[in-house]
């Protein structure tokens, strides 16, 4: 059983700053070990990231993606890796609010900071038997895995029609972890590998993962559980990314300045070059805009079942636009760095890695939410 936080927790300044404290100490450490330290994984369950989005009948806060937004930004300044796993806890744990009430009931048997990971991608299969399921399959790149209660598994079901499939909650003891997590970026994230050898699944814990894409939630009218998760998914992926990108600019900024005070040496401070002032001034407005149209997408998502098919397509948009936006920030502060900026006990190299890692994810590709988008304008 999990020691759990004080009722009160929730996201505020001060916990989300002893987050990032404990996590920017520990990233270089997190990441050789492919996995976040031990400490920052109790701050992070302390500063309440776990029972953000649980339901209010079992002690969590409900919250708002504004809230959560904010958060991990912050967190994703000092450590990316970390402030991707507080994401993704948050977001797991939304998505189990929409188990039926017994199953919600056993997920938080222990509390509200009960750690729900998982994976929409369908790499199970599921039968059906009396009073429940029988799970089988692989499921890969389950971020923060390895201090998890519980994982979220999908997996295909039988279907006369089209292909079906159903989320299935798992807890610690009936699943094995594979450490396959080997990566250039992102490394302490821990996304191993989750295996499940024929274990029976009570219907309690399961719902149609088709229900995650409507807003339908068995149990719940809290707002977070009733959004559609296309407006929101690219939000999970991207505040991280937006606090990365903060925190590069802010340590290249302070790379340049030294640069220019040491050239100088006891004589006049030299004149900026002019591609600094370009590099400064094009990256800072465009991590800028990328927040924006990340404020304004949590905002939308905070109206719950209220927001609209335009809306949602327009999130989906604008988290992959922002998402754009950072990594050109963030390449374009790298090879402005110059060579000791690319010193492996730099940050911006780890920063550098961890975005572009990020910004592969499928979630945040811009020509599917582009075609979204417009099919939404056009009415197609």
């Amino acid at each position: 059983m999990r020691e759990q936080s004080s009722p009160a927790t929730r996201l505020t300044p001060t916990a989300v700053a002893d987050l990032a404290a404990v996590a920017a100490r520990c990233a270089a450490a997190s990441e050789a070990d492919r996995r976040l330290d031990p400490d920052v994984v109790r701050a992070l369950i302390d500063a309440g990231f776990a029972r953000h989005f649980a339901p209010t009948r079992h002690g969590g806060n409900a919250g708002t993606f504004t809230d959560l937004t904010c958060a991990v930004a912050r967190i994703g300044e000092a450590c990316t890796a970390t402030a991707w796993c507080a994401s993704l806890v948050a977001n797991l744990g939304r998505m189990a609010g929409l188990l039926p009430a017994e199953g919600q009931a056993e997920v938080w048997a222990d509390g509200p900071d009960t750690v729900v990971v998982g994976s929409l991608s369908p790499t199970g299969r599921a039968e059906p038997v009396s009073g429940g399921w029988r799970l089988s399959g692989r499921w890969a790149y389950i971020s923060a895995v390895g201090f998890a209660d519980w994982a979220l598994l999908c997996g295909e079901i039988p279907s006369d029609g089209p292909p079906a499939a159903r989320v299935f909650a798992v807890p610690r003891a009936a699943y094995e972890i594979t450490d396959t997590w080997f990566n250039v970026g992102m490394a302490a994230t821990g996304s191993n590998t989750v295996v499940v050898r024929d274990v029976l699944v009570p219907d309690a814990r399961s719902f149609d993962r088709a229900h995650l894409f409507t807003g339908a939630a068995a149990a719940s009218t809290e707002p977070c559980h009733v959004v559609p998760l296309p407006a929101v998914n690219g939000l999970s992926f991207v505040a991280p990314v937006l606090g990365a990108a903060r925190g590069m600019e802010r340590a290249w900024t302070g790379h340049v300045a030294e640069k220019i005070r040491s050239a100088a040496g006891s004589g006049p401070v030299p004149p900026r070059r002019t591609e600094q002032d370009v590099t400064l001034a094009r990256t800072a407005g465009e991590i800028d805009a990328a927040e924006l149209l990340l404020e304004r997408a949590a905002a939308a998502a905070d109206q719950g079942a209220g927001i609209t098919p335009l809306e949602t397509s327009r999130n989906l948009r604008d988290c992959s636009l922002a998402m754009d936006l950072l990594v050109e920030a963030v390449n374009r502060l790298f090879r402005a760095a110059g060579t000791s900026g690319h010193a492996n006990s730099s940050p911006m190299q780890r920063a550098w890695r961890d975005v572009n890692t990020a910004s592969s994810h499928v979630a945040l590709q811009f020509p599917p939410a582009a075609s979204a988008y417009a099919d939404q304008v056009f009415k197609i």
